[in-house]
């Protein structure tokens, strides 16, 4: 297990230093009432007075319910300012204009939301000077379980390495609420969905992967179908360079 009190200094120093380089006035990022959001929420803040999180629901009713009671938890108890817009108009418009032109299908629609959220969190920032931080962790980063333009885009990313069991060991060292921790990671990205469901295997089994090797037949090949078929997603831009 990480030293998390010297892994908190270490983050605090990382964040510092992007403002200080970036010359912002202060942070910002998306609180989805999650173990990832709140990690991020809680060391930005511990890092910059201000720091803020904006709540931003988008039709499934969890977002509405408990993500936001979760998000609001966190925020009052670390004291971090936090503010709700609601996406819910956005997406059904930007669904309605581009079904004219074209056949949507889920996985579309489902990155509809977090690219949204996305749009929002740099409009508001750079209309206040700040840095939007990101709260994507190494398991998600591995698998590819993210939005390309979505939630995989940010500024600043202070929980980047850190494993998803290393996320709940490290917000149990900062004492965050049990709700955040014990709950089942989702992305909000529909009805029911749950991150481990949806990809077909475990964060314990991905976290084992990554850091021995090691992993069951039918996990191995889940995680190796993932991580191959998101490589465009870690490499960034496919840049011709002549």
């Amino acid at each position: 297990m990480r030293d998390y009190a010297k892994e908190t200094e270490k983050r605090i120093a990382f964040i510092r230093q992007a403002l200080e380089e970036a010359h912002a006035d202060g942070i910002l990022f998306g609180n989805s009432g999650g173990k990832d959001s709140a990690l991020v929420g809680i060391l930005c803040k511990m890092a910059c007075e201000n720091t803020e999180g904006i709540i931003l629901p988008c039709s499934s009713k969890r977002n509405f319910t408990i993500d936001k009671d979760d998000g609001m938890e966190v925020a009052e108890q670390f004291g971090i300012k936090t503010r709700l817009i609601d996406l819910t108009a956005q997406k059904e418009l930007l669904m309605q204009t581009v079904s004219e032109v074209a056949t949507l299908n889920d996985a579309a629609i489902a990155n509809i939301a977090p690219r949204l959220r996305m749009i929002t969190l740099y409009t508001v920032a750079a209309s206040e000077n700040r840095l939007v931080a990101g709260t994507g962790n190494a398991s998600e980063y591995y698998m590819g379980y993210f939005t390309k333009w979505g939630d995989g885009a940010y500024d600043l990313n202070p929980i980047a390495d850190l494993t998803a069991t290393e996320v709940f060991e490290f917000l149990r060292y900062l004492k965050a609420p049990e709700a955040v921790i014990t709950k089942a990671p989702s992305a909000g990205l529909f009805e029911g969905q749950t991150d481990e469901e949806d990809m077909g295997v475990t964060y314990a089994a991905i976290d084992r992967y990554i850091q021995t090797g090691e992993a069951e037949e039918k996990d191995k090949a889940i995680i190796d179908r993932y991580h191959s078929r998101s490589e465009h997603k870690r490499r960034g831009f496919n840049r011709y360079q002549g």
